[in-house]
């Protein structure tokens, strides 16, 4: 979900759809940040994530005239993003089974107040950003866009190409397994996770 009401949503798409800079310029600081972070999260090589974050911006330049007037740009922007990354599995035969590579991008709140906070805080993030890269692929994809960014279950449906139901059948089943992964390894820190609605 963004920060924008619908309204503001379709006046964007409209000016993405004659091709105004502005436009574009103002989708790109909505979804940047968060493209990335579900492109690194799902494929877990930076290298790799801002080569498909760029060849979505790309596809979003070149595709912009076709846009329906009412399209969701997030639904549409995780798709492309999501496709372009299977796109590459396919080519490369690509997959990933090492946790090497993996960064630190899951979001907390708030800072720690002591050295002894920031190393337990440090540890549970290291602990679920490598229990979360070792889901199966469709599992981590489920989580990062229903709680990590917060896209409606019919939205995330969407990106996925399966119903809203498959969806959260999907979510469920892949909060369970992290869950037990985490526990399996002394993990914590799930509130976000197990709050997140599907």
């Amino acid at each position: 979900m963004t920060d924008m009401d619908r309204e503001s949503e379709l006046a964007l798409v409209a000016g993405l759809r004659t091709g105004d800079a502005a436009a574009f310029e103002g989708v790109h600081r909505l979804f940047q940040a968060r493209l990335y972070n579900f492109l690194a999260r799902l494929c877990r090589r930076r290298d790799l994530a801002e080569d498909l974050l760029e060849e979505t911006w790309l596809r979003l330049v070149t595709r912009a005239d076709s846009l329906r007037p009412d399209t969701r740009l997030g639904p549409w922007l995780f798709t492309v993003a999501r496709n372009l990354y299977y796109s590459h599995c396919r080519a490369r035969l690509v997959e990933d089974s090492h946790l090497g590579g993996l960064i630190g991008l899951w979001p907390f709140s708030s800072r720690p107040s002591s050295p002894f906070d920031s190393a337990v805080a440090d540890e549970t993030e290291r602990r679920l950003e490598e229990t979360l890269a070792a889901l199966p692929l469709r599992s981590r994809e489920a989580l990062l866009l229903v709680a990590v960014e917060g896209l409606a279950a019919a939205e995330a449906a969407e990106v996925c190409g399966i119903s809203s139901e498959a969806l959260r059948q999907r979510v469920s089943r892949a909060r369970a397994l992290l869950a037990k992964r985490l526990d399996e390894r002394g993990g914590q820190g799930l509130a976000a996770l197990r709050e997140a609605k599907a």
